[in-house]
């Protein structure tokens, strides 16, 4: 089955061994002095540690967020000149709750079911990145789940797609802990959830490929 296939099918696709050994090491040690404290609000826990502002702070993440292989499909899932909506780091500490199922288009007023409006590019730095999800829930209606859903474990140096309308969440924590960069896609007539323009600004931009400039917003739709 092709990769397309599996995506229209489940709503997710993993993608394996895209970042090497090295590779990992050399963003581990970019972005964890970037993660801010755990706690800040209820939904992130005391076991959950975030930043965003990466591409304002770091070059280590260019090459994810135009990444071929991961754009060759969002290509084909969004309209052309689709957006980078959202870049962050997560690390997900031992012991943190699980979390309930929710999808990513829900900030969106547009009734399901739909096709997705936005896809997410998880990149996993290490074995412990865990997420449940709901294969096919992308096709339902407004509904939450109803079922126990499916463990999704993401290996280190993969990438797992998700697309906007798919349900998912997430297990409490094992002993390990996960530590994920995600980049989230949008539709090109979205508004995206960070302000790429303003914030690295122009003096970062002209440092990235014509590909991510375009995806920051450094272009004209339609």
């Amino acid at each position: 089955m092709s990769d397309m296939s599996a995506l229209h099918r489940d709503g997710y696709l993993v993608l394996r061994d895209l970042l090497g050994p090295a590779a990992r090491d050399r963003l581990r040690a970019e972005l964890a002095p970037l993660l801010g404290p755990a706690g800040r609000d209820p939904f992130r826990s005391r076991h959950v540690r975030r930043a965003y502002g990466l591409l304002h702070n770091t070059r280590a993440v260019d090459p994810l967020i135009d990444d071929p292989r991961v754009l060759s499909l969002v290509d084909r899932l969004l309209l052309p000149n689709f957006l980078l909506s959202q870049l962050d780091v997560v690390e997900v500490g031992p012991g943190a709750p699980a979390r309930s199922p929710a999808h990513d288009d829900r900030h969106y007023p547009v009734p399901r079911p739909r096709p997705a409006l936005s896809v997410a590019a998880s990149w996993a730095l290490d074995g412990g990145s865990v997420l449940t999800v709901w294969p096919g829930s992308h096709r339902w209606a407004d509904r939450p789940p109803t079922v126990p859903g499916v463990p999704l474990v993401l290996p280190a140096g993969g990438c797992a797609l998700v697309l906007g309308t798919l349900w998912h969440g997430r297990p409490r924590q094992p002993s390990a802990p996960g530590l994920t960069v995600t980049a989230h896609y949008c539709e090109p007539w979205l508004r995206t959830r960070e302000a790429f323009t303003l914030s690295p600004g122009r003096e970062v931009a002209r440092e990235l490929s014509a590909r991510a400039r375009r995806m920051l917003g450094y272009s004209v739709h339609p």
